[in-house]
């Protein structure tokens, strides 16, 4: 699993594990998961850019949530056949 560096808005460091990435309907997410958690819970992110063209992570309401929660599953299901 690739482990990535992010730092929330007050700029202090997180380590995650990134599960994946997929597109739902031309919209880029990522699933990840903290790396020092024993019981991690799965983030779903939909990935945007910033005025300078980077990528930046962005929280999402939870009817798109679930249209991408859905999405990440049937992938997961995918990989396991």
């Amino acid at each position: 699993m690739e482990r990535q560096l992010f730092y929330d808005e007050l700029g202090n460091p997180l380590e995650f594990i990134v599960r994946g990435k997929f597109t739902v309907d031309d919209t880029d997410y990522v699933a990840m998961v903290p790396a020092d958690d024993l019981e991690p819970i799965i983030y779903i992110l939909k990935i945007g850019f910033d005025e300078e063209g980077q990528e930046v992570l962005i929280g999402i309401e939870d009817d798109e949530l679930e249209i991408a929660k859905d999405a990440y599953e049937e992938l997961l299901r995918e990989n396991l056949q």
